[in-house]
């Protein structure tokens, strides 16, 4: 049994230290001066100014040995999933003069393309909302920019770096995602490029830990819903990931995987299911004949769910009150298309409503599954199917709440399907 989806009016989609006067050796002092016990304050100002020295030294040395280390620009993360192609790139803000002088127009090119547009083509968007800046990587600090586009239009962004010449900078891009391995021989045939191919799973933990551990301005990384249960009072607030483990990830993309992560290092895929964003997605296609997410999104807003799925009440004419089973949970998914009737009278909204209550149900009682079966209380959902999806994560953080009587929270996170690409990025610039 699940969650209807009923739609309610009030629903939106919408280093230097001051010069120091040393004191002079034995050598030097008055002789008055010379080996004096009361003079111990002055041994011990020399021996702290020594080790001063010796600190920045070291301090200089690791410096040193952090730009023979880091690799050069540009620094990029990809995620390659079956609907989209997730890109992460670091823009440096602290480039010296003589950085500037030395840097090739490759270099300049890219980074002025990346960073002064918002769109590139007809698809490719630059999630401006979602920028990181000030951000210090590898000893160097700059914004963190996150970008997107359709796995379908690969081909032009790979016509893209062959235009402004990527290969002459990099010969290596670190990767994550199904499309990693898909693509690799197109990456290598069209733009000259070697990827370093990364599990995804692994990428995934990394970034969604790193991304909550260095947002620190504007909304909290992590957030849940006050009062899943009360339309009329459910808020969104923020949530801190301290001592965040053990807690349960669900990445919710084209498909779905479930993760039990108990530390940085030591988690596993518990489950997942086939139907995902992807299947939203292509059925609303199909039923509907729209054509992109958003697009879809916006139909279910304004359809009704209820006269496509059949509840409980339609079957019990009320409540099942032996098991606990509310009225207005579903109880068959499109179960009143069987009728002729109701096929007429249905819109395409409604299709569109019951498709995306559908599939965030299904994820829902999978995910308390897993949850029960790992006694884990805490639930991370992340994916681009909660992109600008607030119904599935409202109706997500409800079915959590109602079927475990509060025992569990939903949680989710500003980033959303970004946090692979990151994973792959700190890759790239701290190999693991």
């Amino acid at each position: 049994m699940a969650f209807n989806g009923h739609k309610r009016e009030d629903e939106n989609i919408g280093e230097d230290e001051s010069p120091t006067k040393q004191p002079r050796s034995d050598m030097e002092m008055p002789s008055g001066l010379r080996n004096d016990p009361d003079n111990e304050a002055a041994s011990s100002a020399g021996r702290d100014t020594s080790d001063r020295r010796t600190s920045k030294a070291t301090a200089r040395l690791r410096s040193d040995s952090v730009k023979k280390t880091r690799p050069p620009f540009p620094w990029f993360g990809m995620d390659i999933g079956g609907t989209l192609v997730k890109l992460v790139y670091f823009e440096p803000k602290d480039i010296t003069a003589e950085e500037e002088q030395e840097e090739v127009e490759n270099l300049k090119s890219i980074r002025h393309y990346l960073t002064s547009n918002t769109a590139y083509g007809k698809t490719g968007v630059r999630d401006v909302h979602l920028e990181l800046q000030d951000l210090t990587l590898c000893g160097r600090t700059g914004n963190l920019h996150f970008i997107r586009f359709p796995t379908h239009d690969l081909p032009a962004f790979l016509q893209m770096g062959r235009n402004k010449h990527f290969s002459s900078l990099h010969t290596t891009l670190c990767a994550t995602g199904g499309g990693a391995y898909k693509f690799e021989s197109d990456f290598r045939t069209m733009a000259d490029l070697q990827l370093h191919k990364l599990d995804e799973l692994d990428c995934l933990v990394r970034g969604v830990l790193y991304i909550d551990s260095v947002v620190s301005k504007g909304p909290s990384e992590c957030y849940y819903f006050e009062n899943p249960t009360d339309p009329d009072r459910c808020i969104q607030r923020p949530y801190t990931l301290e001592n965040p483990y053990p807690l349960l990830l669900v990445n919710i993309g084209s498909g779905v995987s479930i993760l039990a992560v108990y530390s940085e290092t030591n988690y596993k895929r518990v489950t997942g299911t086939s139907l995902g964003g992807g299947t939203f997605l292509g059925l609303c296609c199909l039923l509907t004949g729209c054509s992109t997410f958003e697009e879809a999104l916006e139909m279910a807003s304004q359809g009704e769910s209820t006269r496509v799925d059949k509840l409980v009440r339609d079957i019990y004419g009320g409540d099942y009150e032996r098991f606990g089973l509310p009225g207005w949970a579903v109880a068959s998914s499109f179960g009143h298309m069987m009728s002729k009737e109701k096929r007429e009278s249905v819109s395409k909204e409604d299709l569109a409503r019951a498709t995306l209550v559908t599939i965030t149900n299904n994820i829902g009682s999978i995910t308390r599954m897993c949850a029960l079966n790992e006694n884990i209380e805490r639930v991370v959902f992340v994916g681009n199917f909660l992109r600008v999806n607030t119904l599935s994560m409202k109706l997500l953080a409800y079915a959590m709440d109602y079927w475990s009587k509060g025992q569990l929270k939903a949680l989710f996170l500003q980033h959303e399907g970004y946090f692979g690409a990151v994973g792959a990025l700190l890759e790239l610039l701290h190999p693991s």
